[in-house]
């Protein structure tokens, strides 16, 4: 190599390192513009809004009470034990914060930088992948999506045939493990695509082949446990899928065309699994086997232009409203890229506008995905004994025009800051110094 192909080479090399030293410096800045909040240390109420508690009846000015992190009394009549901090939101509304069932959040911040993305594992075939050990507490991400309502977040991998294990996190905290709801909400199975027939069978035994080997192990693992058996070797991609062999975790298969819904329905009871659809752009054509197996259906991009040029222009927003009708069991996730989490709400609002109640949207972004990824103990609605976490609203958080004004995540006060607030501040006042010259 000559001299000058040598100088030029070091030069992009520098270019390349003072690009990503002021890349993470810009990151390191913005995160610093979300706090997360302390652990609640006194009793809280929010006294004289109106409670939408999604399960059960909307109370007019209303009191919810919250002490240690969980709902302890709501209603119009509730006895404040001494001590309790309270705050009047007279005129506003209160509702159970928003959960994104299909995101990235938290292993995705940059598409260009490939340093700031975790979202594949090498090869085809990693059950064992527990997304949540890469969750990145300090995304800019969290506190914009947080804003928008967004406090629980499905953290999902992807990649290859079985990309892992997605799980539920909350969208304040200081580290992955204070912020994990649950861990293993859903193993990750990613359909064939149909478009090659070859590819597709050889795949599809490739997905039977995994399962076969996972349960053999699952079997000599419990034989070996109960003295039947020698030892055999501890395999960690296996042993990831034997709550899913138990019926403790379900299968979520991304798939959308009409074949691959239904073959999927067809090898889930093949296997005895669990199974929840994601994505489901078809499965407005399926409705009635989806119903016969007890199928959920999570829809992805609702806010997007039909994928067939016969379609209808309304073929995505009407899907969601399709499914209610015919009894599908279903939830709204949108896309899963992390810088548009804060568009969640309006996927929902779409829905909305082409045929679904706004009842029936809000509860597909509350407590129906609650319900499908098995996390409705903890959120999903405001009830005695679940997760203090809220919203403080002008509105229905579905609506473009409301503003969330304060969120709580298991009781602690988020710091409402984040990134396109700070900007937002920042060149306000620019505009007010001007203003004022």
């Amino acid at each position: 190599m000559n001299v000058q192909n040598q100088t030029i080479m070091k030069i992009s090399i520098l270019t390349t390192l003072l690009f990503v030293l002021q890349l993470m410096v810009s990151i390191g800045l913005m995160a610093q513009n979300q706090t997360p909040a302390p652990p609640q240390s006194e009793p809280i109420a929010l006294v004289g809004g109106t409670i939408h508690t999604v399960s059960g009846d909307v109370i007019e000015n209303g009191t919810i009470l919250f002490d240690e992190g969980k709902i302890v009394a709501i209603g119009t009549d509730v006895d404040l034990p001494e001590g309790t901090r309270t705050e009047d939101v007279s005129g506003k509304y209160i509702y159970p914060g928003l959960i994104d069932a299909w995101s990235q959040m938290g292993i995705y911040e940059i598409g260009a930088v490939d340093m700031t993305t975790d979202i594949n594992e090498q090869g085809p075939v990693n059950p064992n992948v527990m997304v949540e050990r890469a969750f990145n507490p300090e995304s800019r991400w969290i506190a914009v999506g947080r804003s928008a309502g967004v406090l629980t977040s499905i953290t999902t991998p992807g990649g290859g045939l079985i990309s892992g294990q997605s799980a539920a996190m909350m969208m304040d905290g200081w580290a992955w493990d204070e912020m994990t709801l649950k861990s293993g909400v859903g193993l990750i199975v990613n359909w064939p695509n149909t478009n090659n027939m070859r590819n597709y069978t050889s795949q599809l035994q490739e997905l039977r082949d995994t399962f076969a080997d996972a349960r053999a192990y699952k079997i000599a693992r419990r034989a070996m446990e109960n003295g039947d058996a020698p030892h055999h070797n501890f395999d960690t991609r296996w042993h990831s899928m034997i709550p899913v062999f138990d019926g403790e975790r379900p299968v979520v298969v991304s798939a959308n065309e009409v074949r691959q819904i239904q073959d999927a329905i067809t090898w889930a009871a093949e296997e005895g699994v669990e199974l929840i659809i994601l994505g489901g752009r078809d499965a407005h054509l399926v409705t009635d086997q989806l119903v016969e197996n007890d199928v959920p259906v999570i829809v992805t991009m609702v806010l997007t232009s039909p994928n067939r040029s016969w379609q209808s222009y309304d073929a995505a927003y009407s899907l969601p409203a399709k499914l209610h009708d015919a009894g599908v069991a279903f939830a709204i996730a949108g896309g899963s890229s992390a810088p548009y989490a804060n568009r969640l709400p309006f996927e929902a609002g779409a829905a909305a506008a082409f045929g679904l109640s706004p009842e029936e949207a809000l509860r597909s972004l509350t407590l129906s995905p609650a319900e499908i990824l098995g996390i409705y103990d903890r959120v999903g609605s405001l009830e005695v004994g679940k997760d203090a976490t809220l919203l403080i609203t002008t509105g229905n958080p579905i609506e473009y025009a409301t503003q969330i004004e304060q969120v709580y995540i298991h009781g602690r006060k988020s710091d409402m800051m984040d990134s396109h607030r700070y900007f937002y501040e920042k060149y306000r006042e620019k505009v007010d110094q001007w203003k004022a010259n």
